[in-house]
């Protein structure tokens, strides 16, 4: 923390002002120190970078702080081995074995509830609902629930769906695409499987195939914003900023409240040096999100290249205060500061 402290004092010390743009495409700018006084500043600084949950532990006076990480307590219970005739297995423990002429119907109730208890444990921990499952159980329990057909028929698209989202977070690229493929013959009609594999095929940089899946899945669903969110962000990559404007304008219009999208919007708008709209865009969010750092530094950028060398200063250090890792796209040369774009 201590770089972008100093890095906030030296902006606060200098009167700013616009010199030139940087080139096309970076929409960043440079910021000289007006102050003939003032000393020359050292090369580009580094950043910290606080925890992501911003957590630290209490410390004493004059003691050096510690930083402590709480991991949640992993809950893996025994899964279950539910073989085809686990019901029948059950009923023949019965005095009265499984004889229809002779059923035991409080044993067959008994069973019954067994067996579902049990697929209600590979279900649970398919799904990963408390999200502390170990990713090979997750599988297992997926498989399992697969092999003995705990929900047949076009109901097992979400079995594949979850275990191909392990196979994916686990590194084994081929068989989460197998699951997500197959899921999507399953149910040929459900968006969010289409979404899913555009994600896995965006981390590929398969940006063809990404954008025909998130096509197909904003066919079915054109309100399904995550699918225009991050067809945007493909758009961005390929330079076709007009397409990126208008998914980030139809998001902004089904979830208007969502700061992160007015930001992104306007990360948009300094790529196109409309440094009017930019700011425009990135005041929405912080009104909407007073913390969020990349909306200051995106304004700041914008205040820059607009020649109101104050605000640009105040944003740039108000993003530094918030996210120090944002010093990064800060370079200190004499007495000029520049800012680079940073990524989404």
């Amino acid at each position: 923390m201590k770089l972008g402290m100093d890095l906030m004092w030296r902006l606060a010390l200098w009167q700013v002002s616009v010199l030139l743009l940087l080139p096309a495409g970076a929409a960043g700018a440079q910021i000289p120190d007006s102050n003939p006084n003032a000393q020359s500043p050292p090369g580009a600084p580094g950043s910290t970078v606080t925890p992501a949950d911003g957590s630290s532990a209490p410390t004493t006076p004059g003691a050096p702080k510690q930083q402590v990480t709480i991991t949640a307590p992993r809950v893996d219970r025994t899964l279950p081995a539910l073989p085809p005739d686990e019901f029948m297995k059950c009923m023949r423990q019965s005095p009265q074995g499984s004889d229809p002429k002779t059923l035991d119907f409080t044993q067959a109730a008994s069973c019954e509830h067994r067996l579902n208890y049990e697929k209600h444990i590979l279900i649970e921990a398919c799904i990963n609902r408390s999200g502390n499952t170990a990713l090979p159980r997750v599988i297992q329990a997926c498989t399992e629930s697969l092999d003995h057909d705990i929900f047949e028929g076009n109901a097992r698209f979400f079995l594949l769906a979850d275990r191909a989202a392990a196979y994916f977070a686990q590194g084994d690229k081929q068989h989460a695409l197998d699951d997500y493929t197959e899921a999507v013959k399953l149910a040929p009609d459900n968006a969010e499987l289409y979404f899913n594999r555009g994600v896995f095929y965006a981390a590929q940089n398969e940006g063809s195939a990404a954008l025909r899946d998130f096509d197909t899945a904003l066919g079915l669903n054109p309100k399904l914003v995550p699918a225009l969110r991050t067809r945007a962000r493909i758009y961005q990559t390929q330079g076709n900023l007009s397409g990126a404007l208008a998914d980030y304008s139809r998001a902004i219009a089904l979830e208007p409240k969502t700061a992160a999208l007015w930001s992104e919007r306007g990360h948009v708008c300094l790529q196109q040096n409309d440094y009017q709209g930019a700011v425009r865009d990135e005041s929405q969010a912080i009104q909407l999100d007073p913390k969020l750092a990349q909306a200051y530094f995106l304004r700041g950028i914008a205040f820059a290249n607009l020649h109101d060398s104050g605000n640009a200063s105040g944003d740039i250090k108000s993003a530094v205060s918030l996210d120090p890792s944002l010093a990064h796209y800060v370079t200190i040369e004499g007495k000029t500061v520049s800012l680079a774009l940073p990524p989404l």
